[in-house]
């Protein structure tokens, strides 16, 4: 028979196509041109790796990528394959990936008379009575023929004989049975043994046949043949029955008597294999089991049954034997198509993997459905029959689940239901979909000031969810400026570690904090990044000491308070003013009085350095005292600085001048210094002079107005002086005084100056002095009760005079 492939393509559900070979095609043989039967490109053929995927062990049929064919892989022997079943047809898959593709692809097997007709008993004996009745039927061994179709057995024939003649009769199931049919009686005595020759013929071009011997031995006579009392029989049998189940009975009688009557039971005109599976008791015609069915194999046996007596009559029935299904299979869970890693930014409904599910049973022990485990982002969908897409559900988050164990689980319907699983292991690629995030959202970090360069400052830190790369954090920091300055001259960042250093020495005085923002870049692309502000604080240090701004030192000067010897206990001498630029406690300072002239005649307030009288002053106490004070800060340790305090106890200049005058006898030196003290005095004088009659004319004219305020019954407002605070604003100075000193002129003829007298019109508004509120109540009293011009002018001289003692400084400079 010629070989050549004929190719049919019939277009079905699922892009399937569908080729027909004859069997027995040698390898390599071409089977069709799938790529161009498909509609395909062969490059896509190759880019999207095609394989064949079938659920048969053995693979009859290859892909040729290059080439886009389908060709024959192992010989294909139709009868192996598919014994009597027709068609007889492959069915696999191709799969395509990136994307995914499934084409189903059927390739049917026809049949070549390649199978000659075989008589499994290659003779046959049968004893006949002679009395055996003209159309008695001796039932023959029929042929076997694998082919299918008109190659199949056709035919019988026997060799001319004059007793003898052949009879084929067709059964419903399409078998045809032979019958031997006496058509001339027997006689022993002329031939008691008959050879014939059966010829069995299939319908083969050309056609082949076999052959069997027949020997009959010719018996004295034996009237009647068994008989069955069904011609044929049905049974059915479970595939899990176990082995000497009866399946059922046959009965057959004969009319007969004696040995005649006696009837033996036999199974003939069946397949090996099924003589194998089943066996008959040759007395009661009990069939029973031999070996296990299996209803996935075959599901339905014929069985031939032959009777016979003695005399060597005969009669055949057939039993029907059909297999009942039970669940004894589970489904088997075939990965066609696998992806072990996808990317977490994969679009939902991406196929991962595809799986094909068979279940060998029938009905509903046969049908399956799949299931995966919950609460995870993927889903089985059915693409067709016993078909799964496992694809995403939803959104994928490496950062929640970096790795994925899918069990796909596959029940059939059977009762007890039975199932298989496999378990799918699915990695989440990282994607850099995660910025940096900080620690924390702001930082403080403190610095003691005069501090090292290159100190390390703080450490600043963030994390990145993403993975590997994309998680490498980088700190860089951001571009600013603090106070004009690059704040990259101030900071610098670590760019792996986050750690922040000093790039200069910190001084508190200057710059006291400064904030700058650090940028947390990850290592992805395109790079995510975040910000955080970070705030340094300058700590101070105790590096300054104190700065005494009063009194005044000066090089070659004295300066002197003068204090009346009229002074009571508690006079306020001075008060020394000091500051310290640190701040906190190094800036808390406190006045003590180290040296002085007299101890006992002098203190200094411990925080507010005013210096006082602690006694009554005497005629005996020294016109010259010198006082020398301390000023300590509160830091630790702790730094100073010391003030000498001249004070002079004297109720008159000259008096003061003798003792602070110090100077060579150089008699134009004295008469030039005698000449500008005399001047100086004068214009002293006429300035208080002149300030006594300006004071004057105000009280003379506040008192004109307060008389008409009183004769007309109005109520007196009385006039209260602010209260002064602290200008300096450091605590350190509590009250306001003001002093007016008199500095040496650029002439070199000048000795001295003396400084005019400074009225006291600033009141301090202290509760705890009691001498301030007994002055605002004397100033309430001038408002109250009007007085005389005269009264007032008194009154003001003396206080003026007493002011002017009081607040009087003396500045003696020696040349």
């Amino acid at each position: 028979m010629r070989r050549q492939v004929l190719l049919f393509i019939l277009i079905v559900y699922l892009n399937s196509v569908s080729y027909s070979i004859p069997e027995e095609m040698a390898k390599g043989s071409l089977i069709g041109n799938i790529a161009q039967d498909l509609g395909l490109d062969i490059k896509r053929l190759t880019s999207g790796k095609a394989r064949i995927f079938t659920n048969d062990n053995a693979e009859y049929v290859e892909l040729n990528r290059d080439r886009g064919v389908l060709l024959v892989k192992e010989k294909i022997d139709r009868e192996a394959l598919c014994a009597q079943t027709t068609p007889c047809a492959l069915h696999f898959q191709i799969i395509l990936e990136n994307p995914m593709e499934l084409y189903t692809v059927v390739v049917e097997i026809t049949d070549i008379n390649d199978n000659t007709p075989i008589f499994e008993k290659p003779e046959m004996a049968f004893k006949i009575s002679e009395s055996a009745v003209l159309g008695a039927k001796f039932l023959l061994e029929r042929a076997i023929d694998p082919d299918v179709g008109k190659n199949s057995l056709q035919s019988y024939f026997l060799t001319k004989t004059e007793n003898f003649v052949l009879k084929l009769k067709d059964q419903p199931d399409g078998e045809k049975i032979v019958e031997m049919i006496i058509q001339k009686p027997l006689d022993r005595e002329k031939e008691e043994e008959i050879s014939l020759v059966l010829t069995a013929v299939d319908g083969g071009e050309p056609n082949l046949s076999g052959t069997a011997q027949i020997h009959v031995t010719v018996l004295d006579a034996n009237d009647n043949a068994p008989v069955f009392t069904k011609t044929i029989y049905k049974a059915t049998i479970t595939e899990n029955a176990p082995k000497g189940t009866v399946i059922t009975r046959v009965t057959a009688s004969d009319a007969d008597k004696g040995s005649n009557s006696k009837v033996t039971y036999s199974i003939s005109n069946t397949a090996a294999d099924v003589r194998h599976m089943f066996g008959i008791n040759e007395i009661n015609g009990d069939l029973m089991l031999k070996s296990n069915v299996d209803y996935e194999k075959a599901r339905h046996y014929q069985i031939h049954v032959q009777a016979s007596d003695e005399g060597g009559l005969t009669d055949s029935c057939k039993i029907t034997l059909e297999v009942i299904d039970v669940n004894d299979n589970k489904p088997v869970i075939n990965i066609m198509s696998q992806t072990n890693v996808i990317p977490e930014d994969s679009k939902p409904a991406t196929v991962v993997t595809m799986v094909n599910v068979q279940d060998v049973d029938s009905g509903d022990n046969g049908k399956v459905h799949c299931t995966i485990n919950e609460h995870i982002p993927f889903t089985l969908k059915s693409t067709s029959n016993n078909f799964f897409n496992l694809v995403t559900d939803s959104e994928l988050d490496r950062e929640r689940a970096s790795e994925y164990n899918i069990t796909v689980t596959c029940s059939d319907e059977g009762v007890p239901s039975l199932s298989s699983s496999v378990t799918l292991t699915l990695q989440i690629s990282d994607v850099n979909d995660n910025p940096p995030v900080f620690e924390r959202s702001s930082y403080e970090a403190y610095i003691v000031e005069n501090n090292t360069p290159g100190l390390s400052i703080f450490t600043v830190r963030a994390r990145d969810a993403d993975w590997n790369q994309n998680a490498r954090v980088s700190y860089i920091l951001e571009d600013s400026s603090v106070n004009g300055v690059p704040v990259s001259s101030y900071v610098s960042v670590s760019a792996d570690s986050g750690v922040i250093h000093a790039v200069r020495s910190f001084d508190y005085e200057q710059i006291k904090d400064f904030q700058f923002h650090v940028k947390a870049q990850d290592g992805g692309s395109p790079p995510l990044s975040s910000n955080v502000t970070v705030k340094i604080l300058i700590q101070d240090q105790n590096d300054n000491p104190p700065q005494v701004l009063y009194p005044v030192q000066s090089g070659g000067s004295v300066v002197a308070e003068m204090v009346p010897r009229s002074a009571d206990v508690g006079y306020l001498v001075t008060k020394v003013v000091a500051v310290d630029v640190d701040s906190g406690q190094n800036a808390w300072l406190s006045y003590k009085l180290q040296k002085a002239t007299d101890r006992a005649l002098f203190e200094v307030g411990l925080q507010n350095g005013e210096i006082r009288t602690i006694r009554q002053v005497t005629d005996k106490d020294a016109v010259k005292q010198r006082l020398t004070v301390i000023v300590e800060d509160n830091g630790q340790p702790s730094r100073s600085a010391t003030v000498i305090v001249n004070v002079a106890v004297a109720d008159s200049f000259p008096e003061v001048l003798s003792e602070f005058t110090d100077f060579p006898h150089d008699k134009e030196y004295n008469d030039n210094l005698t000449f500008y003290l005399v001047l100086a005095l004068a214009v002293v004088s006429f300035l208080f002079i002149t300030c006594l009659v300006v004071i004057v004319s105000v009280k003379i004219y506040r008192w004109r107005q307060s008389r008409i305020l009183y004769q007309s019954n109005l109520p007196v407002i009385p006039y209260y002086p602010p209260r002064y605070s602290d200008t300096l604003g450091t605590g350190t100075l509590q009250h306001v005084y003001n002093y007016e000193v008199c500095r040496t002129t650029d002439s070199r003829k000048s000795d001295c100056k003396f400084g005019r007298a400074g009225s006291e019109n600033v009141l301090i508004m202290d509760p705890s002095s009691t001498g301030t509120m007994q002055r605002i109540q004397n100033e309430k009293s001038i408002l109250d009760e009007p007085e005389s011009p005269l009264e007032v002018i008194f009154g003001l001289f003396n206080k003026s005079r007493a002011n002017s003692l009081h607040h009087t400084q003396i500045l003696f400079i020696s040349k």
